[in-house]
């Protein structure tokens, strides 16, 4: 039962041989079981889940079920819900109790959802391995010494171990599919707009997206499904008709061209991935697409521009946390400069102090126009070099992270090749386009390896159909990590 997608997982339900109490049940014994060892979780409540769970039986008694009614899903500990913990994976909001319910948690709680639990994740976002959270790292599930990959990793790991069908996440730079690649997952972020950002803590405003992580395209288009849609509340939420995500799954690939950016096929990748990427998009051949050289020749970029721009967005949206309407503060202070100065070297960790630190810096009088608006204008040239590959291809295919998953621990101490992990993922981000990770083999220590797969603005129901033609042809997905049963 823990091991069937979203659509068998609905059809049980509302052919009424299973329950949703009883379903939640199967995934909370699931979580109590096997989270202790994976960490994926910052917060269970399963009274709170039960009630949601009968709820959701009374609505499928009375006909009135949705695709996702009575299905468990976890939250992402960054959408705030009402009367849920929402901490951020941070000291700052360790005690924090949401007075309101985010748009995505409103979306799926319209649905008939049932939110079992918030995952962990790197603090306020900041991270790409799930190791910078205050509540400790979220392991990942086909080997326990290494990451599950950030800053979605709890919700990357909750769906691998099946702890949950389903989870959200945001992908401020790379932050669901770095992590889908890294547990064998699918995880999609969704073009900027299309999801609401209201109720979503903000770490760059400009970049953040929330998005799924699931077992499949399927999943991940039902997801969507949900939670894509207009929100006024949101000044950058775009106001287009809802479309149904999965409208495109079945059809066949023959006459799409695949983009292959020689910038993303370098030294930079590494063999075990390569051989992993280039036997999937042979397989896209043998299903009927055709593969076209690109060139994204602003990519090598990508990576410095994000951790100028990210940063001095973070900065600006951090200062909130002064210890004063909210958070912590500090115990004891000698006045009101030095409440801020110890409440928020204590509440934040060592990596968002960095951001906020370097954030401040490019944003600061005399350099502002050196760093800060040079990296805008190199996003802009970014953002026009997808628009020029695209004149040559229906869609983008790569690696979504450089290696697989690396051990805990292993580049804490050096940053730069830490940031280096969202090599082929934050261009996406800066450009505002919408991509995926599919897993599609396993590299070193028989480690999960993901395909991304890139598309134009709004382009997601093409994109999941490549996701899901492939996935028809091949297995990678349905494969789970050893003594996860």
């Amino acid at each position: 039962m823990f091991d069937l997608p979203l659509s068998a997982l609905a059809a049980r339900l509302r052919d009424r041989k299973v329950s949703s109490e009883e379903l939640t049940r199967l995934f909370l014994g699931r979580i109590a079981r096997l989270d202790p060892g994976l960490n994926a979780f910052i917060t269970v409540d399963e009274d709170k889940a039960l009630a949601s769970a009968r709820a959701a039986d009374a609505r499928l008694a009375a006909g009135k079920a949705e695709a996702l009614t009575g299905i468990p899903i976890a939250h992402k500990d960054l959408f705030c819900a009402k009367g849920w913990k929402t901490t951020c994976g941070s000291r700052m909001l360790a005690d924090f109790v949401s007075p309101y319910d985010a748009h995505v948690v409103e979306q799926f709680d319209r649905a008939g959802a049932v939110l079992v639990g918030k995952a962990n994740m790197d603090e306020f976002a900041m991270g790409s391995s799930n190791e910078n959270s205050f509540f400790g790292p979220a392991r990942n599930p086909w080997d326990t010494t290494r990451v599950p990959g950030g800053s979605s990793g709890g919700s990357a790991a909750a769906v691998a171990a099946r702890l949950v069908p389903a989870a959200t996440g945001t992908d401020t730079g790379g932050s669901i599919r770095q992590p889908a690649s890294h547990t064998g997952t699918a995880g999609i972020r969704p073009t900027y707009g299309a999801v609401s950002r209201y109720g979503m803590v903000a770490f760059a405003s400009s970049l953040d997206q929330g998005g799924a992580l699931g077992k499949s395209a399927e999943d991940l288009a039902l997801m969507l499904n949900v939670m894509a849609g207009f929100d006024e509340r949101d000044s950058t939420s775009i106001e287009r008709p809802k479309e149904d995500y999965a409208r495109d799954l079945a059809k066949p690939l023959a006459g799409l061209r695949v983009g292959l950016p020689k910038q993303y096929f370098t030294a930079d990748l590494s063999a075990d991935v390569a051989a992993c990427v280039n036997a999937a998009i042979a397989e896209l051949g043998r299903l009927g697409a055709t593969t076209v050289e690109v060139s994204l020749p602003n990519q090598a970029l990508a990576v410095p521009v994000y951790y100028v721009i990210a940063p001095a967005e973070a900065s600006s949206n951090l200062s909130r946390f002064d210890g004063v309407r909210y958070g912590h503060r500090a115990s004891g202070y000698a006045d009101l400069d030095d409440m801020y100065r110890k409440s928020r070297a204590e509440g934040f960790g060592a990596e968002v102090q960095r951001r906020i630190l370097v954030g401040t810096y490019v944003l600061s009088h005399g350099y502002y126009d050196a760093y800060y608006l040079q990296a805008q204008k190199v996003r802009r040239l970014i953002a026009r070099d997808f628009t020029e590959a695209f004149r040559d291809c229906d869609v983008i295919a790569g690696p979504a992270a450089p290696a697989v998953a690396f051990p805990i621990g292993a580049k804490s101490s050096d940053p730069v090749q830490m940031y280096l992990e969202d090599l082929y993922t934050i261009s996406v981000n800066l450009a505002g386009l919408p991509g995926l990770s599919v897993p599609c083999g396993f590299g070193a220590g028989g480690l999960p390896v993901g395909l991304q797969v890139i598309g134009r603005h709004f382009d997601e129901a093409r994109m999941l159909n490549v996701a899901h033609q492939f996935q028809q042809a091949t297995d990678w997905h349905r494969r789970r990590p050893p003594g996860i049963d």
